[in-house]
């Protein structure tokens, strides 16, 4: 197989691309021939040596790729060879083939894509469970959505649509207004604003008659978390998800009881190890709301493993809107597209 492995920690640069055996399903595991699979922030981290799980020297990257199984290890009996799955792989996926567990695997509906499920994948289950496990959010309820134009910020806005929720999203660039209208947005809340810390809980407030947000994902940290939680209504939650602005904000506790607000945290993760029902949960769901038609894979585009350096910058660079896939087992060729 092909595979693109992580042999110190380093930039994107130091991925070295190689070819080695096909890997053998043991007992209970299946192979999977990967058809696509996305770049991640969480991949840079991961590479860079920067995350809080890191594999053991040298591994091959890549969460939750997608595709064709090609063949079953002994003690599988729920799945079948030329059966299309998701993966629920923690690593792996930069590569034409993984063996996975058999129970790390859920069946793709037969109208989704290997693209659109890699594209939806890691982004749309960490909204889910942002939006329905940590906030418990309701039909009729507000939520403010920091970093609204990444992967997990479309897949919020999309998300908190279907469920009946009005959804406000937050932007630090008028660029991408159109792709979070375009998502379902009700609104935007401008992040480059000035004074930031009085103006962001003023435009909530002007949408929202001035009782704030109801629930807020933050993706972002820093300054952001800082104002955001002003515009927090009362008995309403937080969900921190990640801290791409840099900074890991503080925040005084006694605002959280004057407020009667909760704060919370989400490590995705952490639920596929040791909630694998309720993750099956959360992609039948997923995958529900995609046959109704109330989720849509958000705008992609595709590269060749062989171009996974180049993809990776461009998403350091963030010089593509929505998500970069990966296809590894289709015939190498220069140029990105966007997927159809």
């Amino acid at each position: 197989m092909r595979a693109a492995f992580v042999r110190q920690h380093g930039s994107p640069e130091t991925l070295s691309l190689e070819s080695v055996p096909d890997p053998v399903p043991g007992p209970g595991e299946v192979l999977v021939r990967i058809e696509a699979v996305a770049a991640n922030f969480v991949d840079l981290l991961v590479i860079e040596g920067g995350y809080q799980f890191l594999p053991k020297l040298p591994f091959i990257p890549g969460k939750l790729p997608s595709g064709s199984v090609i063949s079953v290890g002994a003690d599988v009996k729920d799945l079948n060879v030329g059966d299309r799955v998701q993966t629920l792989a923690e690593q792996g996926g930069y590569a034409t083939h993984i063996a996975v567990p058999a129970k790390d695997c859920i069946r793709l509906p037969d109208s989704m894509s290997f693209a659109d499920a890699a594209a939806m994948g890691l982004a749309y289950d960490t909204a889910w469970f942002a939006l329905c496990e940590r906030a418990r959010a309701k039909a009729g309820e507000t939520m403010l959505v920091l970093g609204a134009s990444g992967g997990v910020g479309l897949a919020a806005i999309q998300l908190g649509k279907a469920y009946g929720l009005k959804v406000l999203a937050g932007i630090s660039n008028e660029d991408k207004r159109a792709l979070v209208l375009e998502a379902g947005a009700d609104g935007v809340v401008n992040l480059a604003a000035p004074e930031l810390r009085e103006s962001l809980r003023q435009q909530v407030y002007d949408q929202t008659e001035k009782r704030g947000a109801d629930v807020i994902l933050d993706m972002l940290g820093g300054d952001f978390f800082d104002a955001a939680i002003r515009a927090v209504a009362w008995c309403g939650r937080v969900v921190v998800i990640g801290f791409a602005a840099g900074r890991i904000p503080t925040l005084k506790i006694n605002y959280v009881m004057l407020k009667n607000m909760e704060v919370s945290g989400l490590q995705v993760s952490d639920y596929r190890k040791r909630k694998p029902d309720l993750m099956r949960h959360c992609y039948a769901e997923i995958f529900r709301l995609f046959e109704e038609k109330k989720l849509h894979a958000p705008p992609t585009t595709t590269f060749p493993l062989d171009s996974v350096r180049d993809a990776l910058r461009q998403l350091r660079n963030r010089q593509v809107s929505g998500r970069i896939v990966l296809l590894p087992s289709e015939t190498p060729n220069v140029a990105a597209q966007p997927a159809a």
